[in-house]
């Protein structure tokens, strides 16, 4: 009886829903959205608060006046204006959007070019009565705030302020093809948080950002007021009908190294694979003859990166892992290994690569030796020579192999520094990076779990009030980096550090009332500040960022410990780590079914787990202190060694204690 109603518990969870723990979704229920409340008004203006209303009998701006509507979350979207007949042919109306209530303005929206403010859309309302919809090209990839502005001495009724919800274009929006709950509210708001910033970033590809002032203004110019009207989102920059993009507002490209961070997120989440091979066919595409892949897509400039590229081979690896298309791996097999060849040419006679390239994820200086580098080089050779005995391709593996070795053997001799824990930036400096050292955890090119454990502790000293610095990039909190981080420490056996950090620094930025309280931002200053040391102009800054929902990933894999190994989930190990937590339940899908784990810590060990995945696959189990065997539902027994448990098939087992 227990096992049965063990299993049954995400169904009992969301009785009044087929979707488990549907409650904690942010994405609307209907894509024609009124704001939820009024934010603040100016000015005179009358039945203000009847536009958050479906049927409500509409406002009245009466001369200069201005209203500011509060979303409660971060939206997307293009918004029209249902007007009557004004006291004047004159009369026009203004919008201005903001993603934080720092920036609401009745002048000027938050930023999405790289320096200055973005005008109003203008509607001249005084040539009739009727409905009011901007241009696509101005649709507005987020916002939390919406600001009416009426700017002549006019009466101007307005019957209704609607937004079309336009992000996440192919999804159903509210049917998650995965699931996480635990005792901790925060920690679950934060994995769905997550989730729904990812949707916010999924775009139709015809709507990317157009980088009108590429060039023509940078992030060091100081225009405080807008000067034109050219914020335009009608680049088309992937094929398909949907893509996912680094950032909602700001930058809605495709950036290879967003998807490091987002393309695990979104796999157990909303299941999303398709934006993500959109994004990824976008960079292939422009694969150059020499095997360099771009920094990012069209319409960004041609910019050479050594991380970005090797984040794009990653990005195959991970949906060939998620999806199990294996018809898509081998269609760009030979594009890959190129990929491959060319980071393998910055290899000089240390073993090292020697990085020429300073283009990175906006960190300051990035060259030589350089252990971040380095690390996801040393991942990427890993995950190259799994590939390529999947696809029976012995042509590298040896070189491939080879070059591994040595570059994990020198990179410890030359740039670990065993006086501080961590490793150097490179040979020529004493700083300790974040990036460089959460990836040599996650990339394993450690030598040892006692070395892992260190920079895991070294990391952890360095975190201040508002989460782990980037010293990298100056005084930075780098929600993408530390997105690598949060691995590194589970990788690292130490899943309180993990949970401690999402709570400090996720908690901050869910929480934080000048942040949408909904989605995650791009990055800010240690001193908790909402300024991103690269950029000088801090509205630019974007509030909803797939770099920085790690958490999401994290949680699933590490905290519930559902770990694919093989492709699609054909392999897999279930290795929770729940920390602190007391209990955990999760759970997604892939092409070959459902994967869950059911975990209920008692004061005396482990207490309740049990665990599903898909018939016809196999996998092993490691659950620190766990004694006793795994039970099948069928009855098969399986005994546990030092808590683990390998080649078991596919379907309902439960953990009993002997």
């Amino acid at each position: 009886m227990y096992f049965a109603s063990l299993l049954l518990a995400p169904v009992l969870a969301a009785a009044s829903s087929n979707i488990p723990y549907e409650q904690y979704i942010l994405a609307p229920k209907s894509r024609d959205l009124t704001p939820a409340s009024v934010y603040s008004v100016n000015g005179s203006v009358t039945g203000a608060r009847t536009l958050t209303q479906s049927s409500g009998s509409g406002a009245t701006f009466h001369g200069v006046s201005s209203v500011t509507y509060d979303f409660g979350k971060n939206v997307a979207g293009l918004v029209s204006l249902d007007v009557g007949s004004s006291s004047s042919s004159s009369a026009f109306l203004g919008i201005t959007f903001s993603e934080s209530n720092l920036y609401i303005s009745d002048q000027a929206s938050d930023a999405t070019a790289d320096a200055g403010l973005d005008a109003p859309l203008w509607f001249n309302v005084g040539k009739g009565a009727g409905k009011y919809t901007p241009d696509e090209k101005y649709l507005r990839g987020a916002f939390r705030y919406l600001t009416i502005v009426s700017n002549t001495t006019a009466t101007v009724p307005v019957k209704s302020l609607r937004v079309n919800f336009l992000a996440a274009p192919d999804q159903d929006l509210r049917a998650y093809t995965g699931y996480f709950h635990s005792d901790d509210e925060l920690v679950n708001k934060i994995w769905y948080a997550g989730a729904y910033t990812n949707q916010l970033c999924t775009i139709n590809p015809r709507h990317g950002n157009s980088l009108v002032h590429l060039g023509s203004i940078s992030s060091g110019d100081d225009i405080q007021l807008p000067e034109t009207n050219t914020w335009w989102n009608n680049y088309t920059i992937t094929n398909g009908t949907s893509t996912i993009t680094d950032g909602a507002k700001r930058d809605r490209l495709v950036w290879p190294g967003d998807m490091s961070i987002a393309l695990e997120s979104i796999a157990v989440s909303t299941g999303d694979l398709y934006s993500v091979r959109t994004a990824l066919e976008a960079l292939f595409v422009l694969q150059k003859a020499n095997g360099q892949l771009p920094y990012a897509g069209k319409p960004f400039v041609d910019i050479v990166s050594y991380t970005y590229h090797l984040h794009s081979l990653i990005g195959a690896t991970y949906l060939y892992r998620f999806s199990g298309d294996k018809d898509w791996l081998s269609s760009y097999w030979s594009q890959y290994k190129r990929g491959v060849e060319w980071a393998l040419s910055s290899v000089d006679d240390t073993g090292l690569a020697n990085v020429t390239s300073s283009a990175d994820w906006l960190r300051f200086g990035m060259g030589g030796h350089n252990i971040e580098a380095n690390a996801i080089l040393y991942f990427v050779l890993q995950d190259a020579q799994t590939l390529a005995a999947e696809l029976n391709d012995k042509t590298a593996l040896t070189d491939w192999s080879t070059t591994a070795t040595k570059l994990k053997l020198v990179a410890n001799q030359k740039l670990w520094d065993s006086s501080s824990g961590l490793y150097f930036d490179n040979e020529t400096t004493t700083m300790h990076p974040q990036d460089g050292n959460a990836w040599a955890i996650k990339a394993n090119l450690t030598q040892s779990t006692a070395q892992a454990i260190q920079i895991s502790n070294a990391l952890k000293a360095r975190w201040g009030k508002y989460g782990a610095p980037a010293p990298e990039a100056g005084k930075t909190v780098s929600p993408f980096i530390s997105g690598f981080e949060l691995q590194a420490h589970y990788l690292a056996n130490k899943p309180n550090s993990a949970l401690d950090l999402i709570r400090l620094q996720w908690g901050f930025m869910l929480n934080d009332p000048r942040m949408t309280q909904s989605t995650f931002i791009e990055g800010y200053s240690t001193d908790g500040s909402l300024h991103y040391a690269p950029y000088t102009n801090d509205p630019r800054v974007s509030h909803a960022h797939g770099w920085s929902t790690g958490p999401t990933y994290a949680l699933t894999a590490y905290t519930a410990g559902i770990q694919l190994t093989g492709a699609g989930g054909s392999s897999w190990i279930i290795a929770p780590q729940p920390g602190n937590l007391t209990f955990v339940d999760a759970g997604f899908e892939t092409v070959q079914g459902k994967f869950s784990t059911f975990y209920h810590g008692s004061g005396k060990g482990v207490g309740k787990f049990a665990f599903v995945t898909p018939p016809n696959t196999t996998g092993d189990f490691v659950l620190a202190g766990a004694k006793g065997s795994l039970v099948s539902e069928g009855g098969e027994r399986v005994k546990l060694v030092n808590g683990k448990a390998s080649g078991l098939k596919g379907g309902s087992w439960k953990l009993r204690s002997e």
